[in-house]
């Protein structure tokens, strides 16, 4: 993998226009006995990333364990291009998991990306892997909103019209969450997916579980490194 370090923004945007080539949208039919949530937390003024993996049982969605790992960035913030500051951490992190999970659900967008390359996408090329990028925000694409029922959902769209992911009530009347691929999987499949794991909250538990995580990584109440969950 290149230094994103030293990548120019224009750079990144070539590199981002031949790695989305390598994505594949397709159904996945593997069996998934393991499942994972990625999250990043930093400070956009801040050259220090906090990067979190929580390892997790499916369908039961018990913590297995939690991989962490902080680094230093010097990539910029930019809206479209933040997979160069995080994937690099989140491999780092990927690689202290003692098993790989079956699938990633990363906090952030998959093909629903100005040139389909969010940091579920992104990572899901670089590392091989089964991955699903649950938003809390919409970066890009047109949708009609979902009906405020929980599960109610609405497709989200290009400017040409092709569906690249799903705008999902994950509860009732609160706001959606924006669901798209990856890699290896396709748009039906990342959404149910990701339904399976959403229980009390708005966030599916995997990535909810990374996002507390690394918050207290970044606090100080959890440690650098891989822990299991029972200790």
């Amino acid at each position: 993998m290149k230094d994103y370090n030293t990548l120019s923004v224009p750079e990144a945007t070539l590199l981002q226009q031949e790695m989305r080539h390598q994505v594949v949208t397709a159904p996945f039919n593997g069996k998934i006995q393991l499942i994972a949530g990625a999250d990043i937390s930093f400070n956009k003024f801040s050259t220090t990333v906090y990067a979190g993996i929580v390892l997790m049982r499916f369908p039961s969605l018990e913590p297995v364990g939690y991989s962490l790992v902080v680094k230093e960035v010097t990539f910029p913030y930019v809206p479209g291009f933040l997979a160069f500051r995080e994937v690099p951490a989140l491999l780092d992190a990927w690689q202290q998991l003692p098993q790989k999970p079956d699938v990633l659900v990363v906090d952030g967008h998959g093909i629903a990306h100005p040139r389909r390359m969010g940091i579920a996408s992104h990572f899901g090329v670089l590392a091989g892997q089964v991955t699903v990028g649950s938003a809390k925000k919409k970066l890009y694409g047109t949708y009609k909103e979902p009906g405020e029922e929980k599960g109610a959902h609405t497709p989200l769209t290009d400017k040409q019209g092709v569906v690249i992911g799903t705008v999902l009530r994950s509860k009732q009347k609160v706001k959606p969450i924006f669901v798209s691929p990856g890699h290896l999987i396709d748009v039906e499949g990342s959404l149910s997916l990701v339904e399976q794991c959403v229980r009390k909250y708005r966030l599916p538990e995997p990535t909810r579980l990374a996002h507390n995580a690394v918050n207290q990584f970044r606090l100080g109440t959890l440690a650098a490194g891989y822990t299991p969950a029972d200790v």
